[in-house]
């Protein structure tokens, strides 16, 4: 594990292509420089959406969960981000239980309900994403299939090499899906042997959590394994022959997180980002770029196309425990299933 996370911080160190602009001009108070762990598009409208609301300059990095963590460790006595934004709380619970987060709370962050933000104030939940199957109706034909809705249709003869998902050790997404199993099938030991036999249905483990719902798209796979907004906004760009579905027997959820990093810069800027953050302001602004995940805050109008709660099976998802059980799961995961990808 310790290999594979610093293999991370330096593939981490050289994603700066995606960002507005590199963080390491930065200074106190000059701006506030942000990990995003969210779509491209949705990071470049908060970040902006933030400096038209403060005045206050904002730069980002898209990272990846497992990548943010190994560079936010790689640095952090000279932290290059003030704040993180984006990407599944555990992923939180694990930088925080590393050092790498400080306790930040407010009036605003108190107005989000208590069971979406950590009771000391090391992270927020901005909004709330629930995993699926992101299915391409054309292959899914092709090849005899249905659109599966249960986690062993999965494992059925069909799907051998038509599956994708991302690697829990680069992607928040997988590791939810992960957490998930583990939770859907009774314990870690069931958990990892459900992702041994899955191996056989998967094509490739990307590094991003997104990127089996584009390959699903494109038709390289008949399913991706993807938090169900992302296939959303996937068939509203025009991959019209996606359909969603969700498993049968319960599917896990993020909870998508705000927090300021250990050590910040710009402790004050980042302060004011995780306050917007937390605002209905804020958080309408992904229906806007076709990300469509349930906002926290109680002020906010949920987008028609995010998924209902009420009519989708969520299984007990505990946060904090699968953020203290992610360094183990993901060594698991490594030795037995799948190492993580190197590009």
């Amino acid at each position: 594990m310790r290999k594979t996370m610093a293999v991370l911080a330096a593939l981490a160190l050289t994603t700066t292509a995606c960002s507005q602009r590199a963080p390491e001009a930065s200074g106190p108070g000059k701006e506030v420089v942000v990990a995003c762990g969210a779509a491209e598009d949705w990071c470049q409208k908060m970040t902006a959406g933030f400096t038209a609301k403060t005045g206050i300059p904002a730069n980002y990095v898209r990272l990846s969960s497992g990548e943010a963590v190994a560079r936010f460790g790689a640095s952090k006595d000279s932290p290059e981000f003030d704040v993180w934004h984006g990407g599944p709380a555990d992923g939180y619970e694990a930088a925080k239980e590393q050092g790498l987060l400080q306790p930040y709370t407010s009036a605003a962050t108190g107005n989000i309900p208590a069971k979406y933000r950590d009771p000391a104030g090391y992270w927020t939940g901005v909004y709330i994403g629930a995993l699926g199957f992101c299915s391409n109706r054309d292959v899914l034909a092709k090849a005899g299939l249905e659109a599966p809705t249960s986690w062993d249709d999965l494992l059925a003869p069909g799907f051998a090499k038509q599956v994708a998902i991302a690697h829990p050790a680069t992607s928040g997404t997988a590791y939810t899906a992960l957490y998930t199993l583990v939770r859907v099938k009774g314990g870690e030991e069931a958990g990892l042997r459900y992702f041994q036999d899955f191996g056989r249905s998967v094509l490739q483990y990307s590094k991003s959590g997104s990127a089996p719902g584009q390959m699903a798209g494109r038709g390289e796979v008949a399913t991706g394994v993807v938090f169900s907004h992302d296939c959303v906004k996937y068939q509203e760009e025009g991959s019209t022959s996606l359909v969603v579905t969700f498993p049968k027997e319960g599917t896990g959820y993020e909870v998508g997180a705000v927090g300021v990093l250990a050590n910040a810069r710009n402790l004050d800027a980042a302060k004011a980002y995780v306050d917007y953050a937390a605002s209905a302001t804020a958080q309408e602004i992904g229906p806007t770029v076709k990300s469509y995940q349930r906002p926290t805050s109680p002020d906010a109008t949920p987008a028609p196309q995010a998924f209902d709660p009420v009519a989708v099976k969520l299984v007990d998802y505990d946060i904090a425990a699968a953020g203290k059980a992610k360094n183990g799961l993901i060594e698991r995961f490594e030795s037995g299933v799948a190492t993580a990808p190197a590009n």
